[in-house]
């Protein structure tokens, strides 16, 4: 284990509990030396399914998965993955999103069996709320990207990624609360591989820790803040953040927006603006091969043409 509090072995003992159940990402080649990870193509439409799933079998083999079922705060993906991983479970989910939640998750979320609450405009809000409901109910509170077990889940992506290709040297991901970064960080750790965080420039929760040297608040503001809109990271986000083979990166909304056209138009892959984040900022001219997490795709595609 690492001093962040996860290590390489939380995220093999995730991929033992997954295994079988969720879905082997799939690679695509994206150009020359760059790989895309299919991840949209997971349970659930995200990466999420994962953590939630590590997280509520972890519970339920420790005798503390209660009748309340589980409770989350979620801009959509991470409650997603909690109601399927319930619903395997066998107990309630209640998801808190803010109102400006996409409709086409809200949808998902409430076909999935989940019990929708609506609260406030942005995660945080949800997230009180939520907090609420768990001291009340008595409900297992799950945490969209602050908790070791959902990281380590996350962070299977990364076995998978270098059984299928071995010549891969970086792996991209979009960062939010860096639930993602962190698993893909501690597995990548051990593989010798490097890793880029990308974050939208007005949602920059990572960036912000990163020079403060503390977790700390942001305001958020950006086409991905659906679901790349914390207002803060894990400490786990940080710590593997400041080690040597990882990088943080800062895209623009425009080039989100022109990466997500890019994947339509050259690939015909319709992704929601996070996983756009990730190829925005995806470095180029690199000497090894470069895999791009596309890590969502909860998306309404209306608005690609072409």
């Amino acid at each position: 284990m690492s001093a962040s509090g996860l290590g390489y072995a939380d995220v093999r003992a995730a991929s033992e509990r997954i295994a079988g159940v969720t879905r082997p990402v799939a690679l695509a080649h994206g150009g020359e030396r760059t790989w895309f990870a299919l991840e949209f193509l997971q349970h659930t439409g995200s990466f999420k399914a994962r953590g939630a799933l590590n997280f509520l079998s972890e519970r339920r083999a420790a005798g503390r998965l209660p009748a309340a079922g589980v409770a989350i705060a979620s801009g959509g993906n991470a409650g997603l993955a909690a109601a399927w991983a319930a619903a395997r479970e066998g107990v309630p989910a209640t998801v808190f999103t803010p109102t400006t939640a996409p409709a086409v998750k809200v949808a998902r979320l409430r076909a999935l069996g989940a019990e929708v609450r609506q609260v406030g405009t942005e995660y945080a809000e949800a997230a009180e709320a939520c907090a609420e409901f768990v001291a009340e109910s008595g409900a297992l509170a799950s945490h969209a990207y602050d908790q070791p077990l959902v990281a380590a889940g996350a962070g299977t992506l990364v076995e998978e990624i270098v059984a299928a290709r071995p010549s891969v040297t970086t792996v991209v991901v979009a960062v939010g609360g860096g639930g993602l970064l962190a698993g893909v960080a501690a597995a990548a750790a051990e593989h010798g591989l490097d890793v880029v965080g990308v974050e939208p420039a007005h949602c920059r929760a990572w960036h912000a820790a990163l020079e403060a040297g503390r977790v700390v608040d942001v305001p958020v503001a950006s086409v991905a803040a659906d679901s790349l809109g914390a207002r803060r990271v894990s400490a786990d986000a940080l710590w593997w953040g400041r080690q040597p083979h990882v990088r943080a990166e800062l895209v623009e909304d425009e080039a989100i927006v022109a990466a997500r056209l890019r994947l339509w138009r050259e690939h015909r892959i319709a992704v929601e603006h996070a996983a756009a984040t990730a190829l925005a900022g995806a470095p180029e001219g690199t000497a090894g091969e470069v895999c791009v997490v596309l890590c969502g795709a909860n998306t309404d595609p209306s608005d690609l043409a072409g």
